[in-house]
């Protein structure tokens, strides 16, 4: 099994947003980071993928099967991190494991306890008690008690402070040694996602507007920065957007090769970071 989500021309409409024909395929045994800003279609997309929310067109699969004949096999397979309590807050963690154990075909509890004491969980207080970061601990100490193969994280680092994000990050980095787990990241904060993700998924009013492994991007994607009178017509089409400032212009491009050909050693070229990509893409092209 090559892919573990597959989405096939799905479509979603609401009030005032829409997911149009979307194709997502996520791969298995690597971290696809999935980023977009507020309102672009990534919680929907991730509650399709949960069945929480049907498309009103188009097909998702989930390990190669559908949610309408098999939705406990698909589930038994998904261990979902939140970023904070969703238990009800005067349990403890050996109430909680009491709870969601029997639910699951593959529930381990020796991997529990051992991922209660690696985290560093209390077991015996009260949820409402744990931090912010130690109720996403908690929610992932849980989802890989049952031996999750698909782990889907919404903004699991939000809100943590630097050094329990980095924490988290390694940890996340450990647990793909297993190369049957994957791992759906889905957040805001980009950074995060330069040390562990091997495949980007941009979404953007609805639209997936790319899905590239880091490599692909790396060859591809680049800041070019010269001076305006080398913009004209024809060379403004190598762009996606254009920043143009009374020193110069600052321009995205997604075809690295066709800017050496046509500026050569005329401009600087940069990395872009996925923070510039998304800022970027976010304005319209300045060409048809």
């Amino acid at each position: 099994m090559e892919n573990v989500v597959e989405f096939k021309k799905v479509t979603k409409e609401f009030k005032e947003f829409s997911l149009n024909n979307m194709d997502l395929q996520v791969k298995q045994g690597y971290v696809t980071g999935f980023i977009g800003a507020n309102g672009a279609g990534k919680s929907t997309t991730i509650k399709m993928i949960m069945n929480l929310l049907k498309p009103d067109s188009g097909e998702v699969k989930v390990f190669g099967l559908d949610y309408q004949t098999h939705e406990k096999e698909i589930k038994e397979r998904i261990g979902f991190v939140y970023d904070s309590n969703v238990f009800y807050e005067g349990l403890n963690l050996k109430d909680i494991k009491r709870i969601v154990g029997p639910a699951y075909k593959r529930w381990d509890n020796e991997l529990f306890y051992r991922y209660t004491e690696q985290f560093q969980l209390p077991l015996n207080k009260a949820i409402k008690t744990f931090s912010k970061g130690m109720q996403m601990k908690a929610s992932l100490a849980i989802a890989l008690s049952h031996h999750a193969e698909l782990i889907i994280m919404d903004e699991p680092t939000a809100g943590l402070d630097p050094i329990f994000r980095r924490e988290l990050l390694d940890l996340l980095q450990e647990l793909m040694i297993d190369s049957r787990r994957t791992i759906f990241f889905s957040t805001h904060i980009t950074t995060d996602l330069d040390r562990i993700a091997d495949y980007i998924a941009l979404m953007q009013n609805g639209e997936l507007v790319f899905h590239h492994s880091v490599h692909e991007m790396e060859d591809h994607y680049a800041l070019v920065k010269g001076g305006l009178d080398l913009l004209d017509r024809d060379t403004e089409k190598a762009f996606l957007h254009i920043k143009r400032a009374s020193t110069g212009f600052e321009a995205l491009t997604d075809d690295l090769n066709s800017i050496k050909k046509i500026f050569g050693d005329s401009v600087v070229i940069e990395r872009a970071s996925l923070e510039e990509i998304m800022y970027y893409l976010k304005g319209e092209k300045q060409h048809a």
